[in-house]
């Protein structure tokens, strides 16, 4: 494929991408939260019992598709290699310090460009620190941050994050007693299973086909300026956009937005903690899925970490909500820069005296 072509894909799948956002929220989905990954690995935990808040327990189908959209298509372009084996510790503590700064500004960077989209002004303080997150992470990688290489992995290694997704899709609907459902709150507002297993179908397979990421793409930009990645993003923001303004989704403004809160500071470093673990582990949280759809374990394992960390957040009182951060979140995000800094350091400098 050629430059010019690849570029276009992109910007198409971009496109696409946002397009179902908007049709995710028309359908049922909470406003600005038609793809959120971090929201939906929250929902689901609360589904599972990891957590207790009543109000966004539900599995959600839009990971499942995700998942299962990047490994069939990588199956079919012979993509899908198992492979893992690079510091999965350090990635699982690393992801769970990424869902801490994203509940903290309530949703990934998926999300905080649909909330862009929405009119929600909050999101430009999130995407100022996510930018200065990745920044931070692009010194540790200018001067030789690394967690080591990855190696061949078996077949089972590659498969088990898919399988772990078709169990909860049986789970979601056959709906045992044991599983958890949200009457009320964000978690009660979704649209019918089929269609979002399918939006994440579709999702993952051109997240996949094109290698979309919003980290990948400000990283390019401040390595190489080379903006390829962020067409995508541009165009999930433009067509979302479009999108609200047609059904009268868009709202403008800092105050009384949909699932969202008002504290600049802690917006933005919950943010810039995101955006810094993400660069760490080499991936947003759209692409670690799909990554892991491809057989990477260690994505899996970055899977885990949030899926943990969001269950942590809600039973330790540290997810912000829409009346703002808790004392104990702030804390936990100010640990969280703390340890990955610290992370960063011996993976980048401390390597270099051990090779001295």
């Amino acid at each position: 494929m050629n430059f010019k072509a690849e570029r276009i894909h992109i910007a198409i799948a971009g496109g696409i991408i946002g397009i179902i956002s908007v049709a995710l929220v028309l359908l049922g989905n909470p406003a600005n939260m038609g793809f959120c990954l971090a929201c939906f690995i929250r929902d689901t935990a609360g589904g599972l019992g990891l957590h207790r808040a009543e109000a966004v327990q539900y599995i959600r189908p839009e990971v499942i598709g995700l998942v299962l959209g990047a490994m069939i298509l990588s199956m079919a372009r012979g993509e899908f290699a198992p492979r893992g084996g690079s510091a999965p510790v350090t990635r699982f503590f690393i992801a769970f310090f990424v869902m801490v700064g994203a509940l903290m500004f309530l949703g990934c960077p998926f999300r905080m460009v649909l909330r862009l989209a929405g009119g929600d002004l909050n999101a430009v303080v999130g995407l100022i620190g996510f930018v200065v997150g990745i920044a931070a992470g692009v010194f540790f990688l200018k001067n030789g941050y690394s967690l080591k290489r990855t190696y061949k992995q078996t077949m089972v290694e590659g498969l088990s994050l898919p399988i772990v997704q078709l169990v909860l899709l049986i789970l979601l609907v056959s709906a045992p007693a044991f599983i958890f459902f949200t009457a009320e709150g964000p978690g009660a507002k979704h649209a019918a299973v089929i269609y979002s297993l399918g939006a994440g179908l579709i999702v993952g397979a051109l997240a996949q086909y094109t290698r979309l990421c919003m980290v990948g793409g400000f990283r390019d930009i401040i390595l190489f300026r080379e903006p390829k990645l962020l067409i995508g993003f541009c165009m999930i923001f433009l067509t979302a956009l479009i999108g609200n303004l047609i059904f009268g989704k868009f709202h403008l403004g800092f105050a009384d937005q949909p699932v969202a809160h008002t504290d600049s500071l802690w917006n933005f470093l919950g943010m810039v903690l995101a955006g810094l673990g993400c660069t760490m582990l080499g991936g947003c949280p759209l692409r670690q899925m799909v990554m892991a759809g491809e057989g990477n374990a260690d994505s899996a394992v970055s899977y885990l970490g949030l899926l943990v960390g969001a269950a942590f957040c809600h039973n330790f009182g540290l997810a912000a909500s829409g009346k703002g951060p808790t004392p104990n979140g702030k804390i936990a995000v100010i640990i969280g820069l703390v340890v990955l800094v610290c992370i960063a350091f011996m993976n980048t400098f401390g390597k270099k005296e051990e090779r001295s």
